[in-house]
């Protein structure tokens, strides 16, 4: 049997792409920074940042490019995928993601806490005023999460 599962949790490094395929479905990308720190043999502190491309479909993007924005916090679970496509210059380029099936939203809306303290996951509601009647935005109640 075998096992392809990605979990993820860190900050968006810029704001959700989010397009069109051409039979209506939605996709977005956006990439996540996760951090880590250690102490290494001579006692000096280091860190690093590790950057994971990330691709969300459906509703799933719907929800992403609508609610999501730089420096907010996510959990993301999925699976890794690697594409390949010849580029202009006629060389081969490869592109490793996680393909998003769960997203959980962190903190508030703009990236920050209240107290600045780590937060559990919650359900926010966002104050906005309601969309038109035949508007297609997404409401927070029909969030799955």
């Amino acid at each position: 049997m075998d096992l392809n599962r990605a979990t993820i949790l860190g900050r968006l490094t810029r704001d959700p792409e989010v397009r069109s395929t051409p039979n209506g479905k939605s996709v977005a990308s956006f990439a996540v920074a996760t951090g880590r720190i250690w102490t290494d043999q001579n006692g000096t502190k280091q860190e690093r940042t590790e950057f994971h491309n990330c691709v969300l479909w459906g509703k799933l993007a719907d929800i992403a490019g609508q609610y999501l924005n730089k420096g907010r916090r996510v959990y993301i679970e999925g699976r890794i995928e690697t594409r390949s496509w010849d580029g202009q210059d006629g060389v081969k380029r490869y592109r490793t993601e996680i393909v998003a099936e769960n997203l959980i939203m962190l903190d508030g809306p703009r990236g920050d806490n209240a107290q600045g303290q780590a937060s559990a996951p919650q359900q926010s509601k966002p104050q906005q005023t309601p969309p038109p009647a035949d508007s297609d935005e997404i409401k927070v109640e029909d969030i799955p999460f």
